[in-house]
Formats: C-alpha cells, sequence, structure tokens
C-alpha cells in the first residue's frame, strides 16, 4: 500500500492533538476534582449524582423548616414559663389577700396588683413570633390573636384555633394553640366545680373532691340551707332540680357531704337561704375571666370573712387549673423540641449519605488522576519528540549533492 508523505504528516498531527486533549481533558478534572464534569463523561455516575443532589437539596430545604420550628417551640416554651411565673405570684397574691384582718384599703391594694399581673399576661398571651407572627396565633393571625372586650366577654381569642406546621418531611409545629393554653382548661377540680351562688352567711365551700368516680353522675347539684327560728341550720340537695335522699340534713361546719361519688366542704355559719351549687366540670376555664372574677370579688365592699375566704379559696383553685393548663402546654411545646431534635439528627444523616452517593459518583481519585497526568504527560512528550524529528525527513534530504 502507498503512503504518501503528506499522509504520514497528518496522521502524526492527528495523535499528537487527541494526545493533547486527552492531557488538557485530565488537567481538567485535576482542577475540578470531579471525575465527570459534564454528563457526557459519564452518562450514568451523571445521573446518580444529580439523584444525590436533589436529596440534598431537599434535606437542606427541611433542615431551615425544622429551624423554623424549633425557634418558634423555643419562644413558645419561654412564653409559657413566663406565664407560669406570674400566674405564681398571682397565686401568692390571692393567698395574701385572703388575711382576714386586712381592710377594704388594704385588699383593695392587692386586687390592684392581681390586674397588674393580669395584664402582663395578656401581653405575653400575644407575644410575637420575632417573624410577623404571633406564638399563640394558632393556624396563623396577622393581628393579635387575643382581643380585651367589654365585660362580660372580656378577653376574647379571635385567631384560628389549631397550630401551624411547616412544610417537611414531617409535621413540626411552628405556632401554639392559644386558645387551647388560654382559655380552655378545665372548670373546678377537672370533674365539677363548686359555686357560692348566694352567700349571704359566713360559709364558704371548698373546691371538693372525688370519692367515689364509678359513682359520679354527671348532674349538676344544688345545696340550700334553711335556719329555723330556734337557730337550727339544715340543708336540702337536689339533683337537677330534683329531690335526693339530703333533705332537711342537720347542717355541721367542715363535715364533708357526699352525694353520688362527690365530696365537699361548707365551712362557717350559712344564712338562711345560701345556696351551694356543684355542677360538671368544663374545658373552658378563661385565665383572664377568672383573674377578673377574683378580683371583682376581692374588691367588693365590706366583705365578711366567709366571702373573702370564698373568693379566695375559688381563685386559688381556678389558678391551680390554669397552672396545669399551662404546664401541659408547655411539656407539649418540650416534647415538640424533642421530636425537632430527632428530626435534624434523621435530616443529617441523609445530607450525609447524599453527600457520600454524589462524591462516589463525580469525585475523582486525586492519586489515580496524578499517575495517569504523568503517563498522558510522557507519552505526548514522546510523541512531540518523534513526530519533530520525522517530519524533518524528505527525499530532498537524499538528492542534495
Amino acid at each position: 500500500m502507498r503512503l504518501s508523505t503528506a499522509h504520514t504528516f497528518d496522521a502524526g498531527i492527528d495523535n499528537l492533538q487527541r494526545r493533547q486533549l486527552e492531557l488538557a481533558e485530565q488537567q481538567m478534572q485535576m482542577t475540578s476534582g470531579k471525575r465527570v464534569n459534564r454528563a457526557s463523561d459519564d452518562p450514568t455516575a451523571a445521573a446518580r449524582a444529580e439523584r444525590a443532589l436533589a436529596l440534598e437539596s431537599r434535606s437542606v430545604a427541611s433542615q431551615r423548616a425544622v429551624e423554623a420550628s424549633r425557634n418558634a417551640m423555643q419562644t413558645g416554651e419561654s412564653a409559657l414559663g413566663d406565664a407560669t411565673e406570674l400566674l405564681q405570684q398571682a397565686r401568692e397574691t390571692l393567698v395574701a389577700a385572703g388575711n382576714g384582718s386586712y381592710s377594704d384599703s388594704e385588699r383593695t391594694s392587692l386586687v390592684q396588683a392581681l390586674r397588674g399581673i393580669r395584664n402582663q399576661l395578656f401581653a405575653v398571651a400575644n407575644r410575637s413570633d420575632g417573624s410577623g407572627g404571633f406564638v399563640f396565633g394558632g393556624q396563623g393571625s396577622s393581628a393579635p390573636p387575643f382581643v380585651e372586650r367589654p365585660l362580660p366577654e372580656g378577653v376574647a381569642f379571635v385567631g384560628t384555633a389549631g397550630q401551624t406546621v411547616v412544610a417537611s418531611g414531617e409535621a413540626l409545629p411552628v405556632t401554639l394553640d392559644g386558645e387551647a393554653a388560654w382559655l380552655q382548661a378545665r372548670t373546678g377540680n377537672g370533674v365539677f366545680e363548686t359555686q357560692a351562688t348566694t352567700q349571704n352567711g359566713s360559709a364558704w365551700i371548698d373546691a371538693g373532691s372525688v370519692g367515689n368516680p364509678a359513682a359520679v353522675t354527671g348532674d349538676p347539684y344544688s345545696l340550700s340551707f334553711s335556719v329555723d327560728a330556734a337557730g337550727v341550720t339544715t340543708y336540702t340537695v337536689l339533683r337537677d332540680g330534683l329531690p335526693t335522699a339530703l333533705a332537711n340534713e342537720p347542717y355541721q361546719s367542715g363535715t364533708a357531704i357526699e352525694i353520688d361519688g362527690l365530696s365537699f366542704k361548707i365551712t362557717g355559719q350559712p344564712a338562711d337561704g345560701d345556696r351551694f351549687d356543684a355542677v360538671p366540670s368544663e374545658a373552658s376555664l378563661n385565665i383572664f375571666k377568672m383573674l377578673d372574677r377574683a378580683a371583682a370579688a376581692l374588691e367588693t365592699p365590706g366583705l365578711n370573712g366567709g366571702q373573702a375566704t370564698q373568693a379566695v379559696t375559688l381563685g386559688l383553685r381556678d389558678i391551680d387549673a390554669s397552672l396545669g393548663r399551662l404546664q401541659s402546654q408547655r411539656a407539649q411545646a418540650g416534647e415538640a423540641l424533642n421530636r425537632i431534635d430527632g428530626v435534624e439528627d434523621r435530616l443529617a444523616a441523609v445530607k450525609l449519605g447524599a453527600k457520600v452517593e454524589r462524591s462516589s459518583a463525580e469525585d475523582l481519585d486525586m492519586v489515580e488522576a496524578i499517575s495517569k497526568f504523568q503517563q498522558q504527560q510522557s507519552g505526548y512528550e514522546a510523541a512531540l519528540k518523534s513526530y519533530s524529528m520525522v517530519q524533518r525527513l524528505s527525499l530532498f534530504q537524499y538528492i542534495n549533492p
């Protein structure tokens, strides 16, 4: 086969250009640290790397949602802690107001302190979350979720009950349900609520207790007193307006009165016609109304010892119920923070796995790459030297004299 000089030269140049291109490609890989810089380098590895990158991006987005939830729950937990401390102060103020030796003016000063605490609680309930929303905004509120309305309504929740959750792999809250936290504690002792409906004497009723849960009927009870001309005091208990076995029973101060699993004590001397009720408990105890009610009762001029004790007793009972509710909500916020920690750990593991997968698919083995580069460089230099020697060969060198 006849090979021309021009063809030999062209083949040599093509070989040099191919080797130079391979050498440049190897240099680019070493500079970037990536084995796959374009999808054409390795389509399968490029697809693996793209899937890993998408998973890593989703993990980063979910991490931002987790951080938003963590900030909200930390703010909410702190707000609930502040509210708990304020209610403890309100409790101490109520205990002090129950001092039987206090005059109306002394009791009024304590009532003012109680109202100040109530106003602080209102500010806590409307606390901002720092990002344009409100900690207790429920399912979202552009305005403060609690508003002051004329009595008897008082403070009302104008947000939407429930919680807002972040859009991530797991439902994580970014708000707390203000209505549930502040307005839905159970009244009374959680089963029934004692009330002083008519109180002209010095008798007062305690919060009561449940002796036999199986016997509780869930009906309302009323206890009315009668004092005859001889000064003998008796009481009669009605169940939902109907007579019971307790009719015209002799009254003894401080002795437990038990009926259908309920037990409560009335202490002091009642007046004729005084009435006390025991009604089923409901999840409707409003912290603000409760404090307003206690303040109004203690501010009434001319309270006798029994009336002051009654106001304090019922106020302490309601504060304890409200404290229990806030502590329950605070525990839920703490549980959410624990769950957030777990989600964050799982996201970190997913993100690390995606990075490892992406690295495995596209990263360059630098030791191998350097060795290959040196090998290609040596081959290119050898080819260049060979071509430089061959391209000088010509027939004219043989025919020249």
